[in-house]
């Protein structure tokens, strides 16, 4: 007959035994889900806003957008930017809006391609909506 002692020890052993298997086991779990959220990023995705339903001096969650023409980019100094500016006009199946590209988005983007903008800004300017990805926006292209 065993001690108590060495029983607590085997019990420890077994139950240090078991939690190493579970661990084992839930490492596999999550190597086998594509997209765990464990190790997905932390971004929200917004829903997809409209043309129509732009507000001047408000923020543009999610845009999507087909580019219909790029105007020759000028360069500009000002107090909170200095480099290349060109704009552009876009739409979607609601309506048309002007479009800013800032530095690299104008070679990035090409009449024709179906752009994002996440974060961007909506202004008024000569009585028209124009779009801009602003100090923290983003642009991305969705298709060519």
């Amino acid at each position: 007959m065993k001690s108590s002692h060495l029983l607590g020890l085997e019990e420890r052993r077994n139950q240090t035994n078991l939690t190493l298997i579970n661990i084992e086991l839930n490492f596999q779990i999550m190597e086998n889900r594509p997209f765990s959220k464990k190790f997905r990023q932390n971004k929200k995705q917004f829903r997809r806003e409209f043309v129509k339903n732009l507000q001047p001096n408000r923020v543009v969650n999610r845009l999507e957008l087909v580019i219909l023409r790029i105007y020759p980019r000028r360069i500009v100094h000002s107090e909170k930017y200095n480099g290349a500016l060109a704009a552009s006009c876009g739409r979607d199946e609601t309506g048309l809006v002007g479009l800013v590209l800032w530095g690299e988005q104008i070679d990035r983007i090409r009449i024709g391609d179906v752009i994002r903008i996440e974060s961007g800004w909506c202004s008024l300017r000569d009585g028209e909506l124009v779009v801009s990805t602003g100090l923290s926006g983003r642009i991305s292209v969705i298709d060519r």
